[in-house]
């Protein structure tokens, strides 16, 4: 699924620990589990690796990531 690359860094920074840069690139069942675990700040973190790595990523001319 390609997503916006800026508005995905974005969300999973601010959102990260409840999966919503999960849900916005189409993967719902990783979003539940971030969700679920949101209480123990592991999500958080990984949501933090997941922007890091989509910034190095290499966008498409429309600034689109595969997510």
């Amino acid at each position: 699924m390609l997503v916006n690359k800026w508005i995905y860094i974005a969300l999973a920074v601010l959102l990260g620990n409840f999966g919503v840069h999960k849900f916005y690139a189409q993967k719902p069942v990783v979003g539940l589990l971030h969700l679920a675990f949101c209480w123990t700040g592991i999500p958080h973190v990984i949501a933090f690796f997941s922007a890091i790595f989509a910034l190095f990523r290499p966008s498409d001319e429309h600034g689109n990531i595969q997510a």
